[in-house]
C-alpha cells in the first residue's frame, strides 16, 4: 500500500519533471529496434477488452511486445494498465467476475484458446508483483527453485541453475553465503530480486512487471532497474509504471493509457524517446509534463 509520504513524492516528482528531462533521459538510453533479437515471434495483444462483472475496465487495446525489447505502461490510477497486463498471461481470470475478450499471441499462438495448458502460459509469460511475495517459510535457494518444484521440472544441476539465476537477478553477491536463510529475512528490495530469480528459473520468455519499485527505496530501485536493463538482453519484459523519469530510464517502447470517464484505453505507443519528446497525442503530453494524473 502506497503511504501518503510516497504519494507526495510521487507528486514532487511528476510536479518537477518537464518533457525536456524525460526526453533527455530516453534519448541517452540506446534504443533496440523491433524485432532485433531472433528470441521469437514475441508476444501480442489482438482486441483486448476486460470487464469485472458489469464494469468495462478495457477497451480494444492491441499492442506489440517485441522480443528483446522494454516496454512501459504509463498512465494514471485506474486507467486499466494493471488489468491489461494481467490478461498477458491470464492472471485476469482468477479475478472472481472477471471476463475478457480479443487474443493474446504468444509466438503466433492466442493463449486463450481451447485446450491450451495455462500453467504452461505462466511458466513462459511470468510476472513480479508490487509487492515482493517470497514464500516465507522457504529459504532463498527454495524460493529460486520453488516453481520449478511446482511445475514439475526436472534439471540436472539445480546449484548451478540457482546461481545463474541470483546472479541475473543481481543478487548473488548478497545471498550466496546465506542460501539457507528465509526469504523474509531480506530487505524489501533484496525480496523483489528474489522474486525476479524465482521467476526467471523456469526460463520464461517475457517477464510481466506490475510496478515492481513502488514500495522501494531509491537505492533498491535503482538495482531493480539494473536487473531490468541486463535482462532485456534475453527476456522481454513489460513494465507498469508511475514513476514517467523511471520508464524513461528503462524501457526503449511506451504506452500511454487513459480511461477518460470510460473504459481504459490505449491512447499512443512509440519510442520511449518520442513518447517523451514529441507525443502525437495532446493528452499524451498533458500526462508525460505533469498537467494531470
Amino acid at each position: 500500500m502506497t503511504t501518503e509520504s510516497e504519494e507526495n513524492q510521487g507528486d514532487e516528482m511528476e510536479a518537477t519533471t518537464s518533457k525536456g528531462s524525460l526526453s533527455e533521459i530516453a534519448a541517452a538510453r540506446t534504443q533496440k529496434q523491433p524485432g532485433s533479437n531472433a528470441l521469437g515471434v514475441g508476444l501480442e495483444a489482438r482486441g483486448v477488452h476486460a470487464w469485472f462483472g458489469e464494469k468495462h475496465a478495457l477497451a480494444n487495446v492491441s499492442l506489440d511486445f517485441w522480443p528483446g525489447t522494454v516496454t512501459a505502461l504509463i498512465g494514471p490510477s485506474g486507467c486499466g494498465k494493471s488489468t491489461f497486463i494481467r490478461t498477458l498471461n491470464r492472471m485476469h481470470e482468477f479475478i472472481p467476475t472477471a471476463a475478457m475478450a480479443g487474443e493474446v499471441l504468444l509466438n503466433g499462438e492466442d493463449i486463450y484458446a481451447a485446450g491450451v495448458d495455462v500453467t504452461k502460459i505462466r511458466l513462459k509469460v511470468g510476472m513480479v508483483f508490487q509487492k515482493p511475495n517470497p514464500f516465507p517459510s522457504m529459504t532463498i535457494a527454495e524460493n529460486v527453485l520453488a516453481g520449478l518444484k511446482l511445475a514439475q521440472l526436472k534439471i540436472e544441476n539445480k546449484d548451478d541453475l540457482l546461481e545463474e539465476c541470483l546472479e541475473r537477478a543481481g543478487l548473488w553477491a548478497e545471498v550466496k553465503d546465506r542460501l539457507n536463510t528465509h526469504g523474509g529475512a531480506l530487505s524489501g528490495g533484496q525480496q523483489q530480486r528474489l522474486c525476479i530469480a524465482r521467476a526467471l528459473a523456469v526460463r520464461p520468455q517475457v517477464l510481466l512487471m506490475d510496478e515492481p519499485c513502488s514500495a522501494l527505496d531509491p537505492g533498491s530501485t535503482l538495482r531493480i532497474e539494473e536487473t531490468i536493463s541486463q535482462l532485456s538482453s534475453s527476456v522481454t519484459i513489460v513494465i507498469v509504471t508511475h514513476n514517467m523519469q523511471q520508464a524513461a530510464r528503462v524501457s526503449d517502447y511506451t504506452a500511454f493509457f487513459l480511461s477518460d470517464g470510460g473504459p481504459g484505453q490505449m491512447i499512443e505507443v512509440g519510442s520511449t524517446n518520442d513518447i517523451f519528446s514529441r507525443p502525437k497525442d495532446e493528452r499524451t503530453e498533458n500526462y508525460v509534463t505533469g498537467r494531470f494524473g
